[in-house]
């Protein structure tokens, strides 16, 4: 069922969804099942897969000179969301992502989902590649997630890249795409940040998944600047609940959000990362009870491929 389906079927309760990691290379999806068994009771609506990029590593060879390698090191988005979907019976929402992808690839990536019967996507640009400034996108990808979204809505049209290809079947994704309640990092300010988030709604996106943000009135203000600008689908704030002391200058520094003071004022108190999980999971049920209160669709909780922290989130708000 399509993302927006189980929106409209609510009948006034919030929805709860979560974010996983695809296992690095190597690894087994008991991780996976391990992340998602304890948190089947609280009916999640979906379960969102994250794409990565390849990384560029530097290993020194037997003859003393370096050698530049390219590795995927959490490949199998696709594969992962369908052992989930089947496994579990659960809607997937795996992402997609310009870097690293030419068209034809993301393509390509799009009849599989489709095949498989995979009905909602999550588009995003993606990060720039390790140790790089500028974002770069591979040569015949794309650059940004509008044209992502226009890719994907072109072959929910059934218009693929290949003109010669006559009466091509459609897909029927439902497409989700980032909004930024503390703007982009690359955005010169909030309002050009909100007119790009139009342009992709415009394009063709169903609905919106925030990036993590710790003070709800920042979630408030973006969602009323959108519904000023028109922008009307579904808007679903995205959760992460601190769990490391570390997150303290890591969260900042990685995903441009500001940390409210007295959030850190009483992290900064704890003596252990336990203390600081319990934290985190406090802070973040006042949030949730907050955001239910105003009415959101849905809460979405980042994981980070650990799950005790949103099933005791999840205890004392579905």
């Amino acid at each position: 069922m399509k993302i927006t389906e189980h929106i409209a079927n609510r009948r006034g309760k919030t929805l709860f969804s979560f974010e996983l990691l695809p296992p690095l290379k190597g690894e087994n999806f008991e991780g996976i099942s391990q992340a998602i068994d304890p948190l089947v009771e609280f009916n999640p609506v979906a379960v969102d897969v994250t794409y990565h990029r390849e990384e560029i590593v530097y290993r020194e060879r037997p003859d003393g000179l370096i050698e530049k390698r390219t590795i995927r090191k959490r490949p199998g988005t696709v594969g992962i969301s369908a052992a989930i979907k089947f496994k579990y019976n659960i809607d997937v929402v795996p992402h997609l992502i310009c870097g690293g992808f030419t068209r034809e690839e993301t393509e390509n990536a799009l009849i599989d989902l489709y095949f498989l019967g995979i009905d909602n996507i999550l588009l995003v640009r993606g990060d720039n590649p390790a140790g790089e400034k500028v974002f770069r996108a591979e040569p015949g990808g794309n650059y940004y997630a509008l044209e992502l979204v226009k890719q994907a809505v072109n072959m929910n049209r059934g218009i693929y890249l290949e003109e010669e290809i006559i009466n091509a079947n459609p897909t029927n994704f439902c497409i989700g795409v980032a909004g930024y309640p503390e703007k982009h990092a690359e955005s010169p300010n909030m309002a050009a940040d909100i007119v790009h988030l139009k342009e992709k709604v415009d394009a063709g996106a169903d609905y919106i998944v925030t990036q993590m943000f710790f003070d709800n009135a920042d979630f408030f203000r973006f969602e009323k600047a959108c519904r000023e600008a028109g922008i009307t689908v579904p808007i679903i704030p995205g959760i992460k609940p601190l769990s490391l002391k570390s997150q303290l200058s890591a969260l900042p520094r990685t995903f441009s959000i500001d940390l409210p003071e007295a959030l850190v004022r009483e992290a900064e108190k704890c003596a252990s990362n336990q203390q600081v999980r319990q934290l985190g999971v406090e802070w973040a049920i006042s949030q949730s009870r907050e955001l239910i209160r105003h009415g959101v669709p849905c809460l979405h909780f980042y994981s980070m491929g650990k799950s005790d922290n949103i099933r005791a989130i999840a205890r004392e708000v579905f």
